[in-house]
Parts: structure tokens; C-alpha cells; sequence
């Protein structure tokens, strides 16, 4: 048997299908786990030697609804419901 070409023709069954919540082709059908975001652990699998990986999942990396006007209303000291004082010249 030769270790190239022809074991390679043999490799037809699938150890991983896609993960529910992170939706990489991550998930082990056997293990039932995520090897990428360690689901069904309640908490998302990240390890400090993986930096990388790490900032493609942080904060700042979706829409941020609510966190994006944070800092804005934070400058002001989060006030509401108050108009703009006319400026006189």
C-alpha cells in the first residue's frame, strides 16, 4: 500500500459537519464537539497561544448595537432628554 495517491481515493467519510454556533465545519460527529468554538461548553473555547484566532471573535468584530455608542454617551455623562443650549456670538 502506498501512503499518496492511492490512500488518498479512499477518504470519503466526514469526522467534522457544521457547528451550530459558530457555524464552521468545526463540529465532530463522534466526539460531539466543536473543535473550534468548544460548543456545547457554555463557554467559547480560546486559548492565549491563539491570538489570532482570538481577535476574529472579540468584541469590535460585529455591529456592536448597543456598545458602538457607548463612548459617545459616556463623553457627555450619559444624559438624555435635554436640548442644545443656543450658542450666542
Amino acid at each position: 500500500m502506498t501512503k499518496g495517491t492511492t490512500s488518498f481515493g479512499k477518504r470519503h467519510n466526514k469526522s467534522h459537519t457544521s457547528c451550530r454556533r459558530c457555524g464552521k465545519v468545526s463540529f465532530h460527529i463522534q466526539k460531539k464537539t466543536c473543535s473550534s468554538c468548544g460548543y456545547p461548553n457554555k463557554k467559547m473555547r480560546n486559548f492565549n497561544w491563539g491570538e489570532k484566532a482570538k481577535g476574529r471573535r472579540t468584541t469590535g468584530t460585529g455591529r456592536m448595537r448597543y456598545l458602538k455608542t457607548m463612548t459617545r454617551r459616556f463623553k457627555n455623562g450619559f444624559r438624555e432628554g435635554t436640548q442644545a443650549k443656543k450658542q450666542v456670538a
